[in-house]
């Protein structure tokens, strides 16, 4: 499709879009997943995992809270909610008494139209009652819930990796073809009564990996089993099997994913959430072992240990890098399984009283070879040895409209880590945001995860501004400026470095059916780059611009319209830009005769490379984030149909399709597919019982 073709289909679109009339369906609720792709506009150039949670929200989603007894400890679950935000509706629902119907959330101080509908689909107004329940064997049996489901990818292409090879290639090259076959497939089972205990179990096999031979006895090759129960007398929590562990601001400990930079002040900093059952398929980011917490009014005693092998590789009885991607589908890649495991103690004091609360966790952990990477000058501080421990004291204190939190951490060798936050809200509706952090370039963390500009807590200072307001009626507005700096060297950057990231948004929703939002990203950011003609490095800023205009129009009750339009310039200083756009338009219609549900996706892309590739959101199946990047010139088309043949009985069904046009081959290695097209289908089907 040539250049004024794609301008065409862009204006004819939007005059369309523009053109519906605005007396459609009013009182209806934003679909939940609008949280999920907001959260994922902003990190879209940055690879997260957002398994734990997405199933967080699906779950919540699932059994949504009562606001009359609704806690601070729950409030502090949605990453869209500001301090302050929870803050007044607690004191509304003490003032006021309960809630006698859901639209009395736009009495509470600070809650805008957005946020009512993120938070509407999580939560109901019901009875207060006074019955506190326990966990009794008889009615867990008999009203404990259920959950069985299975997820199958089937891939209408055939990779490099799964072409037949002679015996004498394979001879010389055993890493030339994938064991398995080219099917993706997890089989879940949950079980959970009300909100007071979880067990279950989780496999995994990923495509190439083999079922029931090699060193898959099992079948799956990932295999975990959690238990979870709150509120056991005085013990808050108790988790066996795999869990998650966040405390303050994650310098020390974090397990979860934090959502760093956003457009939403909200997710700023992260909430401690202590101890979270891990059932999802991430097969990293947990513990295994054993974990509680014990409360004692204001304060609260949590200690845990965890014992569970790494994937790596070793010489010479050296462990000199950790593996974390989970795939194990050819001879090299099975060889690196289980070479090493990793223990972990510690534990969590905290106290909380009104407006202030505390916290001190310390972590030690050792492995059973001494870890040191291949020597590079940018890894000179990385972590090396055997035994290594952290500890951090975290706080949080609100003075009238003031919060004041962070944490400061130090771990073995005296490297400190510190991030320190002050969150101001002077009227309804504005609200700023002042963030320092510095992480010295010898401070080691495995464990630790927290907002910053590189991909570890390290070798980073920086500052961050971000204010929020709501000057005019139905508008939003949002911006942000991060300036950091590199002390050390950074792979890929062969000398210190600094950089700058900033961000302003709009958003403008006149009607519960209608929103509307622009925004604009520069970052500079220092790399290193060869020009043309020489052999000679140098450390050059690249210069990196988003922006992207979004517009959403429910139509009616059952149908709704997106159009997102992307683009993106990327050059290092000096050089002639590469740049990307991409038109991608979405719609969703529910039946109103059967309970069946299509979202469909239609987009078309144009970018030089790959470092101009764009991302785009796709609704995915349950307990999966589809987040597709697109880079050169192509076509994309998905549809996503979900049945639910009653409460408890649900198929989900997905074909997507990748079509380039400018090249004859995708990717590389073994995961070629020798042609231009790209299609997969996915299959789910959930039963509750």
């Amino acid at each position: 499709m040539g250049l004024n073709n794609r301008r065409v289909y862009l204006i004819t679109l939007l005059i369309s879009l523009f053109s519906l009339p605005l007396c459609a369906q009013t009182e209806t609720t934003s679909e939940w997943e609008d949280v999920t792709e907001q959260l994922a506009m902003d990190n879209d150039d940055e690879e997260k995992d957002w398994t734990n949670n997405l199933e967080d929200l699906v779950y919540l989603k699932d059994n949504p809270l009562n606001l009359n007894k609704i806690t601070k400890e729950q409030l502090e679950l949605f990453p869209f909610l500001t301090d302050q935000q929870i803050e007044h509706l607690l004191y509304y629902l003490y003032v006021s008494g309960p809630m006698k119907t859901i639209y009395e959330l736009q009495m509470v101080e600070d809650f805008d139209r957005q946020t009512i509908q993120y938070l509407l689909p999580f939560v109901y107004v019901g009875e207060v009652e006074e019955k506190s329940y326990l966990l009794r064997w008889k009615d867990i049996l008999k009203y404990g819930k259920h959950e069985l489901l299975t997820r199958l990818d089937i891939p209408l292409y055939r990779k490099e990796g799964y072409r037949n090879h002679s015996d004498s290639l394979l001879t010389e090259n055993v890493n030339k073809q994938f064991i398995g076959n080219s099917y993706y497939n997890n089989l879940r089972y949950g079980f959970h009564y009300k909100d007071l205990l979880f067990l279950g179990v989780t496999a995994e096999k990923d495509a190439g990996e083999p079922f029931l031979q090699s060193v898959n006895n099992l079948g799956y090759d990932y295999c975990s089993f959690y238990f979870l129960a709150h509120n056991i007398g005085k013990f808050r929590t108790v988790a066996l099997g795999n869990y998650r562990l966040s405390f303050g601001q994650g310098l020390v400990i974090n397990s979860d994913c934090s959502l760093g930079k956003s457009s939403a002040i909200a997710t700023m900093g992260y909430k401690s959430t202590g101890i979270k059952k891990h059932s999802s398929t991430d097969e990293y980011n947990y513990f295994r072992g054993v974990a509680a917490t014990y409360q004692e009014n204001d304060f609260s005693f949590t200690g845990f240990y965890s014992y569970r092998n790494l994937d790596g590789i070793v010489t010479d009885g050296i462990l000199n890098s950790i593996k974390i991607d989970g795939l194990h589908r050819i001879p090299r890649e099975i060889e690196r399984k289980n070479v090493a495991n990793i223990q972990l103690m510690g534990g969590n004091v905290g106290y909380s009283h009104k407006n202030l609360k505390m916290g001190f966790t310390g972590a030690y952990y050792f492995f059973d070879k001494n870890y040191i990477p291949d020597p590079r000058p940018y890894n000179y501080y990385y972590l090396k040895g055997k035994e290594f421990f952290n500890l951090g004291m975290d706080y949080k204190y609100r003075w009238n409209k003031v919060y004041f939190y962070g944490e400061t951490a130090i771990g073995k060798g005296g490297g400190i880590a510190s991030l320190n936050t002050v969150s101001f809200s002077p009227l309804a509706g504005y609200q700023l945001l002042l963030m320092q952090r510095y992480y010295a370039k010898d401070y080691r963390a495995l464990y630790a995860r927290s907002v910053s500009e590189g991909s570890t807590v390290q070798n980073e200072n920086g500052y961050y501004l971000g204010i929020e307001a709501k000057p005019v009626k139905y508008w939003k507005f949002f911006a942000y400026a991060d300036i950091f700096h590199f002390p050390w060297l950074k792979y890929g950057v062969d000398k210190p470095s600094s950089g700058f990231d900033g961000l302003i948004q709009a958003t403008y929703m006149p009607k519960t059916n209608l929103t509307m939002l622009f925004r604009y990203r520069y970052k500079v950011k220092d790399k290193n780059y060869t020009p043309d003609g020489s052999d000679t490095k140098e450390v050059r800023p690249y210069i990196q611009q988003k922006a992207r205009y979004q517009v959403g129009y429910l139509l009616q009750d059952n149908l709704s319209v997106k159009l997102t339009a992307d683009w993106v310039w990327v050059n290092p200083k000096g050089v002639k830009p590469n740049h990307g756009f991409m038109l991608l338009q979405n719609f969703s219609y529910k039946l109103k005769e059967l309970p069946l549900r299509f979202d469909v996706y239609y987009g078309m892309f144009d970018t030089n490379d790959y470092a101009a590739r764009i991302t785009s959101y796709e609704r995915g199946m349950l307990y999966a984030f589809s987040m597709p990047s697109f880079y050169g010139k192509g076509v994309r088309f998905a549809v996503n149909a979900r049945y639910d043949f009653n409460r408890n009985l649900m198929i989900m069904g997905k074909f997507g399709q990748t079509r380039y046009t400018d090249r004859d081959e995708i990717g590389s290695g073994l995961e070629t597919i020798y042609g231009n097209t790209k299609s997969d289908i996915n299959l789910q089907l959930r039963w509750k019982f």
